[in-house]
């Protein structure tokens, strides 16, 4: 796959995608937009691809949307209200959203973020299921700064990852947060030395490409985040029909029978 604004390196199961406007910190743009779903619909229905590792060119991850695209924006403009067609129309709705649909990405996607994140680049982040970063990341919701409010969904999300309180320090405030720091709120899952991030991102994503059941993953990721909507009677009813559908699997027999062996597993994701 080629494109303008996006890099795209698909080995040995593991899909890394590069956010790829390196003088710009890769802002956002509407073009870029476009080019990130196109190649994640065609990853989602590679079944070689078993993890995404999503990251930025240059000294950033993604600094927000372009400036030249905000001060073109207007009320009723398809830039402040636009919306392309759902990624997945059998998803709920609130995953169908113009930035809210990497939960129905059937893979596990892990943002490698390796400098700034600011505004529609920290949604970016937030919504992929693992987050990694360089201690020297700078971290920024960017929004009241701007004039904005917290858009697309993480109102509601932020607050599930790292508590309500923090959730107002990070939104209101606009602060800059070291990815230390970010580790601290439990806004990403582990910081690492800048030298590092990508080495020990791609060894996480590795383990999950090689060591576990594709098809566990596929249907616990969805499991975890629609159980965010559902009450506990409506999880437990999902985990009851999902086992059940586990046993007589491909997936479920090779795990048992590499544990009895005592050698590497061979999944299918079947």
């Amino acid at each position: 796959m080629t494109f303008e604004q996006i890099l795209v390196r698909v080995e040995r199961g593991i899909a890394t995608v590069t956010l790829n406007r390196p003088d710009r910190l890769n802002a956002w743009t509407p073009h870029m937009s476009r080019e990130l779903r196109t190649c994640f619909r065609a990853l989602a229905d590679d079944h070689e691809v078993r993890v995404i590792i999503l990251t930025g060119a240059g000294r950033g991850f993604c600094a927000g949307a372009d400036i030249e695209a905000l001060q073109a924006i207007e009320p009723g403009s398809e830039g402040s209200s636009g919306r392309p067609a759902p990624f997945d129309p059998n998803a709920p709705k609130g995953f169908q959203g113009a930035h809210t649909w990497f939960p129905t990405v059937p893979q596990p996607i892990i943002a490698a973020i390796n400098g700034p994140v600011a505004g529609l680049g920290l949604v970016l982040a937030l919504w992929c299921d693992l987050r990694f970063a360089a201690k020297e990341a700078v971290f920024s919701s960017a929004f009241s700064a701007r004039g904005l409010i917290a858009e697309h969904g993480i109102s509601w999300l932020l607050p599930r990852l790292v508590g309500l309180s923090r959730a107002q320090d990070i939104l209101l405030s606009a602060r800059r947060i070291s990815g230390t720091e970010a580790a601290e709120l439990g806004l990403i899952n582990a910081a690492f030395d800048a030298d590092d991030l990508l080495s020990s991102v791609n060894s996480y994503a590795t383990m999950l490409a090689t060591k576990v059941s594709p098809r566990s993953t596929r249907i616990m990721k969805r499991q975890l985040w629609e159980a965010l909507g559902d009450g506990l009677d409506e999880a437990l009813a999902i985990a009851d029909r999902e086992m059940e559908k586990s046993f007589s699997s491909e997936d479920f027999k090779e795990g048992v029978a590499c544990f009895a062996d005592k050698r590497e597993p061979q999944f299918t994701g079947r």
